[in-house]
């Protein structure tokens, strides 16, 4: 396979694609998916057949084999690149395969900046597969612009950023980023799992690819594995898709239609769930037993501003740390009925976890607390149950006591 190209900036007119004069909401119902000419039927067909007929040797109408191409998956990538105002969708098997085949587009020598705050999977790939194949990474925090800056090297071939960054919710100023990336000629890579879409359009700041686990927000219902990249650079797109079909990541037609219908009320499920994550982070703030909170939309936040200049809301993720560290999680995630601990995130149910040994377990513990990843830390992925049933939910695993006389005394204080 060629050497990885440099990007190639799409002029902002040629960026939005047609169908994208409608509203959000109306393409997550409708982009790429008329109804069928022939049968009227609303819904995309799911096409299992793993082989397709040819009118002569190499003259296929569209398609010969499936895990090079197959048309209910060629519909979700379309319906994930209209979300993103990008014009190239490719979907992958998991979010870590869409991750690794980026990384395949790089060669032994080469250099990767990512954000020191990065989902436990982007680590490991990068720390585990892709350093030991000789491509070095540099962590950095990339609130602070003049480290991203100061971390290029000749050799760097790649800007990775997670924001809001998984599980501390720091996020990162995309223009401005995107002005570097384009000042050196490196691609810039942004992780929009968190905000889907619905919230942040990366490529419209300057990102030349945005990666997607589908698992969480864009499926939304707990039930499918998956990932997506959307660019609209042709060439990183023509090296994609060689790596897609030469690897074979892909992800089955089934998969793909599930998906599909979850994105039709992706911007109802996020709204929902992002409008409680609001008032619950105001709410944990105030609790005696509650020593920090993470969440965008408070002002006590570090990137409040940037927060409400580069997202149409703070999203539906909430960290917060416990006083009494880990032996006090421990005891809340065994209090809690409607959250439920498990790990992964962006579905119709709220979930809690314990980064340090869930979700984060991957990354070194001296790391994790250099971070900041406390034993105390907690992460939820707020659904879109009523509100006032989470938070009473929270409440009661939070008020562990015994009554004194008259007077309830905290044991996690």
């Amino acid at each position: 396979m060629p050497r990885m190209k440099r990007p190639t900036r799409v002029p902002a007119d040629r960026v939005a694609i047609p169908r994208a004069r409608h509203a959000l909401d109306t393409l997550a119902v409708h982009a790429a998916q008329a109804p069928d000419p022939h049968t009227g039927a609303v819904n995309a067909a799911i096409q299992l057949s793993t082989t397709f007929a040819q009118d002569g040797p190499g003259a296929h109408r569209g398609y010969e084999y499936a895990r090079t191409d197959n048309p209910t998956r060629r519909t979700l990538e379309q319906c994930i690149a209209t979300l993103e105002g990008g014009h190239h969708g490719i979907a992958f098997a998991s979010g870590c395969a869409a991750t690794t085949a980026i990384t395949q587009l790089l060669r032994p020598g080469d250099h990767i900046v990512a954000c020191d705050d990065v989902y436990g999977g982007t680590f490991r790939i990068f720390d585990k597969l892709t350093r030991p194949m000789g491509v070095e990474v540099s962590w950095v925090d990339m609130t602070d612009l003049l480290s991203v800056a100061a971390a290029l090297r000749k050799s760097t071939r790649l800007i990775w950023v997670e924001t809001p960054t998984n599980p501390l919710l720091k996020l990162v100023d995309i223009a401005a980023l995107a002005r570097i990336s384009r000042r050196a000629k490196v691609p810039l890579v942004v992780d929009n799992t968190f905000a889907t879409p619905v919230l942040q359009r990366p490529l419209e700041l300057g990102a030349d690819l945005v990666v997607h686990s589908t698992t969480k927000y864009l499926n939304g219902h707990a039930d499918v594995v998956g990932g997506a990249i959307v660019t609209s650079d042709d060439g990183l797109r023509d090296q994609l898709r060689f790596i897609q079909n030469a690897a074979g990541a892909v992800p089955s037609p089934f998969d793909c239609y599930l998906v599909l219908r979850g994105i039709k009320t992706l911007p109802l499920r996020v709204r929902q769930a992002s409008a409680s994550a609001a008032r619950l982070a105001r709410w944990l703030e105030g609790h005696p037993n509650v020593a920090r909170v993470y969440y965008p939309g408070l002002p006590s936040h570090a990137q409040h501003r940037l927060a409400r200049r580069q997202m149409a809301a703070p999203g539906a993720m909430i960290s917060f740390v416990l006083r009494g560290g880990r032996a006090a999680a421990v005891r809340l995630l065994r209090r809690v009925e409607l959250f439920v601990c498990a790990e992964s995130l962006g579905g119709v149910e709220s979930l809690i976890e314990h980064p340090a040994s869930m979700t984060h377990a991957s990354i070194p513990a001296a790391t994790r607390a250099s971070l900041g990843i406390a034993e105390g830390l907690l992460r939820l992925s707020i659904g879109i149950e009523a509100e006032a049933d989470l938070r009473a939910d929270l409440e009661r695993a939070l008020t562990v006591g015994k009554l004194v006389g008259k007077r309830a005394v905290s044991q996690t204080q």
